[in-house]
């Protein structure tokens, strides 16, 4: 690794942190930068989640203030997460590299268009049944399956967390956001436990991408606090978009 493909690494790990933060699908800048390098799409899959990990740490903490009584679901769904990113390695270590990539555009555009209904179909089920705190018992289902999912492939977790528990929580946008940032986090930390374990990670592209995304995510954080719930939800909307075209235009 030379001078300017550490920069190139480092570069994508500060956006990728910021990105998380925000919305989610921080995976779409490193992952990309990683495999023109020439490091192999598993490698890079896992050496991205490992050193995405305390950038996810660094949002969580941004949003701390909007995670304030929210103990108890953190702990409800975060113990969903931890499973889901376990299964989800397991599923990266055992089979075919093309195999979950093929329907992650469609997850991607399901989860885009739940963000965008989010607020009439969260009103609709209020009328339909009392408010439930917890958003009931399929929420931790979805959290499972986002869990899987960033366990897996990573990109655009963020999104598919807040499709779930957004449509499903009686909330305000930046508390969803600062809870998916949690789980994120958990997820992530999980799986980097999981890879150092079982996997072959690339250190020091772990450690580059571990620094930028620490910086990205701080300033993230500070930037998403600061948005609108409209302009959030069209930002998230956006990233995810541009998340799925990426995706296929990789396939083809």
């Amino acid at each position: 690794m030379n001078v300017w493909e550490a920069l190139a690494i480092l570069a994508a790990g500060i956006g990728a942190g910021g990105i998380n933060a925000v919305v989610g699908s921080g995976t779409l800048f490193t992952f990309p930068v990683l495999l023109a390098l020439g490091y192999p799409p598993v490698t890079a899959t896992i050496s991205n989640s490992i050193g995405l990990a305390p950038g996810s740490l660094s949002g969580a903490i941004g949003y701390r203030r909007e995670l304030r009584g929210q103990g108890g679901r953190l702990l409800r769904f975060g113990v969903m997460s931890c499973l889901g990113a376990v299964t989800g390695g397991t599923l990266l270590l055992t089979l075919p590299s093309d195999v979950f990539e093929r329907v992650v555009p469609v997850l991607i555009g399901v989860a885009c268009v739940l963000i965008i209904v989010q607020p009439r179909l969260a009103a609709w089920l209020r009328r339909r049944r009392p408010a439930r705190p917890n958003g009931g018992p399929l929420v931790p289902v979805g959290v499972y399956g986002a869990g899987v999912y960033g366990g897996y492939f990573a990109a655009a977790q963020g999104i598919i967390l807040i499709s779930v528990i957004g449509t499903a929580l009686d909330e305000d946008v930046q508390r969803i956001n600062a809870l998916k940032n949690a789980l994120a986090f958990l997820v992530n930390a999980t799986a980097a436990v999981f890879y150092t374990v079982f996997a072959a990670p690339s250190w020091p592209v772990v450690g580059l991408i571990a620094a930028g995304s620490v910086v990205g995510g701080y300033f993230g954080a500070r930037l998403g606090r600061r948005l609108k719930p409209f302009a959030l939800r069209g930002l998230i909307v956006a990233v995810g978009l541009s998340a799925a075209v990426q995706l296929v235009v990789e396939q083809l």
